[in-house]
């Protein structure tokens, strides 16, 4: 193998022709292509430049043919895919410059980063409906964020069935150990859903086992399996206020492609269930979203991306099958 150092084209073609071979891209500058094999691959060349390696296999230029003249029917194939580059393939809009392997502009591009956690919500939550060991674990509480305890209720997803409702019991005393001790007992080896993981914290499972008036913390969550949602990713199913805020969609402006739950500055955060002290109704609302998430009749907000622009849902299949070929 040849060894040069940082050296221009022509440097390398120097070397190539003191040889008598030609780089690939050299043969066909000039009008020709590789005839043949490889020259001996101990004569290829390896140059140094910009702090790595480019390496540049050799061919026998007396071995080289006239390249191949380029069909009609070839020649448009390749300006149409020319020509496609600057063209979303969604809208149909043509930019001033190529848009890149997905071919997706901007505002597309948008609506499809909002429209995957739409789709992914309803996958997950259908696995979770169809779940027979699926369970949702809903703490009552006042609005207040460090508001206690008042209720707890347990329902099985799939049918529906309310497992457990009942008074949460004060920190400390015998009727809370009675109920964490239910709970274990319910929800052993269980698939278990929180309602949200922002909050309020009121609403929390934890405030089960944390002393009123302080910050709750992880280090109690190995005291019993219920307080660990079941997630089988980053994205997954551990909580329904995320599956209902990737349906729905929300977003604070044009330009987020994160979907966020509904808020405003008069009746801040706002969601598809009722927030109350009563546990056993407001797990059913819950267990009831998310049966309309799975058939698709849960309302998603009318601003939606997908639905404001009027181009339709992404096909993110497309878009999945251009990523695989890409990585393999």
């Amino acid at each position: 193998m040849l060894v040069v150092g940082e050296a221009g084209a022509g440097g390398l073609l120097g070397h190539s022709e003191g040889l008598g071979d030609l780089r690939h891209r050299f043969l066909f500058s000039a009008g020709e292509e590789p005839g043949g094999g490889r020259a001996d691959p101990g004569d290829d060349l390896l140059q140094f430049v910009g702090g790595g390696n480019c390496y540049a296999p050799l061919y026998p230029l007396d071995e080289a043919v006239p390249k191949r003249p380029v069909t009609p029917a070839q020649k448009a194939v390749l300006d149409r895919a020319r020509e496609l580059q600057y063209v979303c393939r969604r809208c149909g809009d043509r930019r001033e410059y190529p848009l890149g392997r997905g071919r997706w502009c901007e505002p597309c591009s948008y609506a499809a980063a909002l429209f995957a956690p739409h789709s992914t919500a309803q996958r997950f939550t259908r696995e979770l409906v169809e779940d027979q060991t699926g369970n949702v674990l809903v703490v009552g509480a006042g609005p207040d964020e460090y508001a206690e305890p008042e209720t707890v209720g347990v329902l099985r997803i799939h049918d529906q069935e309310l497992l457990h409702a009942g008074p949460a019991g004060t920190y400390g005393t015998p009727e809370r150990g009675a109920v964490l001790d239910r709970l274990d007992e319910l929800l052993e080896g269980r698939r278990v859903v929180h309602e949200t993981g922002m909050g309020p914290g009121s609403r929390f499972p934890a405030r089960l086992v944390t002393l009123p008036g302080q910050l709750m913390s992880s280090e109690r969550d190995s005291l019993h399996a219920w307080l660990r949602p079941y997630r089988e990713s980053a994205e997954g199913a551990a909580y329904v206020s995320r599956l209902w805020r990737g349906w729905f969609a929300w977003t604070r402006d044009q330009w987020s492609t994160t979907a966020s739950e509904p808020w405003d500055q008069e009746h801040g955060v706002r969601v598809a269930w009722d927030r109350t002290t009563d546990s056993a109704a407001d797990v059913l609302g819950l267990a009831m979203v998310l049966d309309r998430i799975a058939d698709g009749t849960e309302p998603v907000w009318e601003e939606a991306r997908w639905i404001a622009d009027g181009h339709g849902e992404p096909d993110l299949l497309e878009r999945r099958r251009w990523r695989e070929t890409v990585e393999a």
